[in-house]
């Protein structure tokens, strides 16, 4: 019978990283190994622990199997603490170091934290900043990322949370579209427009199920899961768009309609892990997407249409 080791946090190091990709090549490209030694790395940390840690197919990669899932909270949990030794060791007192990723939804990942977070990452060039701008909720707890930006708070687990603000959504059209379509002075009118919104059968969120206040279901003519998509489709100016106002109030093309009248009030949450908070490199990033937020708060509400850089 061969003689068991204990894994070496080399090979747990290895373990995570392909728990967190699903492919040995990619995860190889990020520890810097070819994929043979990754694939290797595995199999001698599943025969040392005796388990399948991961399902293997050409078609769907490396699928993390039951033990792998029980694994990887342990491996998180030892990969946080060295990072929280590391950070002291580095003295990040005086340089942010390390990776921080952080998922959101796409148009407020697209259009506002990507030129934000871009100039925070200058300031610090040790520091790796990743952004997920995607139309779903990323899921903290199997660790897709460090911080989460989203249109509702998380309904329980081990998270610190806080709500980061109000923005608002209104009704926009181009200038084309108004002039060649009938007038709208009253929220009566609308009843005789087209509108583009969301897929309502796989909206990620109920708060993105605004529309029917505003407009018929049959009236809205194009549907996208994307706000961007929408965003693009309705500067084509084939009809009308309820938009987030720090999207489409810095674009000319578009001009609010019945800016009093139709207004979606929503909000953003920040929230992380509890393990995570206490790292310096996710508490300045969190920091610093609270001083954006704050110096934008005209923009999120549309009475601006630019944007101010903390």
């Amino acid at each position: 019978m061969p003689v068991r080791r204990d894994p070496s946090w080399d090979d747990l190091r290895v373990f995570l990283e392909v728990a967190r990709t699903g492919k040995v090549t990619t995860a190889g490209r990020a520890l810097g190994m070819d994929y043979t030694t990754v694939g290797r790395r595995i199999r001698a940390l599943e025969e040392s622990l005796g388990t399948l840690l991961f399902d293997k197919s050409k078609a769907r990669g490396y699928e993390i199997t039951v033990d792998g899932e029980r694994l990887r909270a342990h491996a998180e949990t030892m990969a946080a603490a060295a990072d929280a030794l590391r950070n002291e060791a580095l003295d990040e007192s005086r340089l942010l170091r390390g990776q921080v990723r952080i998922g959101t939804t796409e148009g407020f990942g697209n259009y506002f934290l990507a030129p934000q977070l871009a100039r925070f990452q200058l300031r610090h060039p040790e520091l790796r900043v990743d952004l997920l701008p995607v139309p779903r909720f990323v899921n903290l707890s199997k660790r897709e990322a460090d911080l989460a930006i989203t249109i509702e708070p998380p309904k329980g687990g081990p998270y610190v949370c806080s709500k980061l603000s109000d923005y608002h959504l209104r009704l926009y059209a181009t200038r084309e579209y108004l002039l060649s379509h009938p007038a709208i002075a009253t929220v009566d009118d609308l009843r005789g427009h087209d509108f583009i919104g969301y897929v309502d059968e796989l909206v990620f969120s109920t708060e993105l199920l605004y529309m029917s206040r505003i407009a018929p279901s049959e009236r809205v003519k194009f549907r996208s899961t994307s706000v961007i998509a929408q965003y693009s489709a309705a500067l084509e100016g084939g009809a009308l768009a309820v938009l987030p106002c720090f999207l489409a109030a810095p674009d000319a093309r578009l001009v609010p309609v019945l800016a009093r009248e139709v207004v979606v009030t929503k909000s953003f949450w920040i929230y992380c892990h509890e393990d995570q908070r206490r790292l310096r490199r996710v508490q300045a990033v969190w920091d610093h997407v609270r001083v954006a937020v704050e110096a934008n708060r005209s923009l999120l509400r549309g009475e601006a249409s630019q944007m101010a850089f903390a």
